[in-house]
């Protein structure tokens, strides 16, 4: 005779006896010592960390201090946790010779972890142009990938959303977010140029739609000028000292 018993999911004694609050405690977010070493930067990640005199103060601050504020990470299938907020912080911890560093570990998909790392980021004071292009392009992607609708019978109507809501998040139009991702065109050593003030934003937009061999020539010929312009200051220079 067959069993009348069905497959029945019987609630575990911890959870009868846990109360609500313990409950909601689980589902809260916590902030967890990781150590460094376990900590890789996100993919891809456009904004550089450098060691230069900031980043020196930051590290004295960490070794007096600690970490105030903690990183922001996810877990990877391969092990480890890969940073989407703290690159900065990690490489102060580096360099103030701390083991471990305080994380919030989050699981989120590839879009959301853009769209979060990007907007951190964005709030730092000093941005180079070339970090905001790439940032721009990179949450730009997200947001419409994310936020794709069969309804829309246009793909430049999604776009043009997805331009926007960038721009408002960054207090720029969406023309000003286009234009910064324009620069992702250039060939590295114009991009540079424009990070060391030697290009300004708006030529370099417009340069941006030239074809790789054109730029190069382009390089080849502000050299030439600048090699010119230091030989007539170096001559001038002489002929007034004589």
């Amino acid at each position: 005779m067959k069993s009348s018993v069905k497959n029945i999911n019987l609630t575990s004694v911890d959870d009868i006896f846990s109360t609500e609050e313990s409950r909601n405690d689980d589902k809260r977010e916590k902030v967890m010592e990781i150590p460094l070493s376990e900590l890789y930067p996100f993919s891809h990640h456009p904004f550089k960390v450098l060691d230069n005199e900031a980043m020196l103060e930051t590290a004295e601050s960490i070794r007096e201090y600690g970490v105030l504020v903690p990183a922001i990470a996810r877990p990877l299938e391969t092990g480890g946790y890969e940073l989407i907020s703290g690159h900065r912080r990690h490489r102060a911890s580096e360099l103030a010779e701390l083991e471990t560093m305080p994380v919030i570990v989050r699981n989120l998909d590839d879009d959301a972890a853009t769209i979060i790392m990007v907007d951190s980021n964005l709030q730092r004071e000093h941005i180079l142009p070339s970090e905001r292009a790439f940032a721009f392009k990179m949450k730009l992607e997200a947001i419409k990938t994310q936020g794709k609708r069969t309804d829309l019978t246009s793909t430049q109507v999604a776009q043009k959303l997805s331009a926007e809501k960038v721009g408002a998040d960054a207090g720029v139009s969406k023309d000003q977010v286009r234009r910064f991702i324009r620069l992702t065109e250039l060939v590295p050593e114009l991009l540079n140029m424009v990070d060391e003030k030697k290009v300004a934003f708006n030529p370099a937009v417009e340069v941006s739609y030239l074809k790789p061999d054109e730029q190069y020539d382009l390089i080849d010929a502000i050299e030439s000028i600048m090699a010119q312009l230091s030989r007539q200051k170096n001559n001038s220079f002489l002929m007034n000292s004589i």
